[in-house]
């Protein structure tokens, strides 16, 4: 046994420890929710990773996302959670790819090969697309709902997408996955009614982008910018993963 772990095998066990390292995850959004999500499943003793996200690190987001530094502004941001994965732990199978999915690059990834696939991403279109073909594969998923433009962190709760309400992004959400069949899957949410962003044209990112030279998806593209903090994104980012390991291992504690 490794002794980067043994706390956590004295709750789940060694065949609960072996189940993680033997398991394969991966994870859409490396961002405010997936880079928590990242560290944790890391922390765990995951033993296969793989990264994607095609962004690179902003100033902007510092405030929120585990990977964003100084240091590392500019950065892919896939690769960057992939060195600190590698430093964490050394053992664990790290793939990162620098790019946005959808459509176009759709089979660059095999669901089939995976126990568990993560959505933490925020373009509809392209969670709308993973969680098709998770399901079609009969791999596991969790998606996360909207975690922009709220402060409650401890609102937030795991449930079926037919059984949220409140949330503006699961209304949608809810919506298409009937058009296409699909019908379960699990999320993370909160009925905390969103925030709206301050209109200030000072810190807005219409007049001024903030985005590092070489970012693909800038945020002058977006039809809003949502406020965000470093305690509501990164909860949900830990709650995910609590829910991967919970159901990889099979152990859910004492009720």
């Amino acid at each position: 046994m490794e002794e980067r772990f043994i706390r956590t095998q004295a709750l789940i066990g060694s065949e609960g420890l072996t189940r993680l390292n033997n398991a394969n995850v991966v994870l859409f959004g490396v961002g405010g929710v997936g880079s928590y999500a990242a560290e944790a499943l890391i922390r765990s003793g995951v033993g296969s990773l793989t990264l994607i996200d095609g962004d690179i690190v902003a100033k902007s987001n510092i405030n929120r996302q585990l990977i964003a530094l100084d240091s590392t502004v500019g950065l892919p941001k896939a690769q960057v959670m992939a060195a600190r994965a590698k430093d964490i732990n050394p053992s664990c199978r790290i793939t990162a790819l620098n790019c946005f999915y959808d459509e176009s690059n759709k089979d660059i990834i095999d669901f089939a090969k995976f126990d568990y696939v993560i959505d933490a991403i925020d373009t509809i279109s392209s969670k709308l697309l993973i969680i098709e073909l998770a399901s079609r594969a009969g791999t596991r998923i969790i998606s996360c709902m909207g975690a922009g433009n709220k402060l409650n962190a401890v609102g937030f709760e795991v449930a079926d997408i037919y059984k949220t309400s409140v949330c503006p992004l699961a209304r949608v959400m809810r919506r298409e996955l009937k058009k296409r069949g699909i019908a379960k899957l699990k999320v993370v949410y909160s009925k905390e009614k969103p925030i709206t962003p301050a209109d200030d044209m000072a810190i807005s990112c219409k007049q001024h982008c903030v985005c590092p030279p070489g970012t693909k998806r800038k945020c002058t593209h977006r039809n809003q910018v949502p406020g965000s903090n470093a305690f509501v994104p990164s909860v949900v980012g830990l709650i995910i993963a609590g829910e991967v390991i919970k159901d990889i291992t099979g152990f859910r504690g004492v009720k």
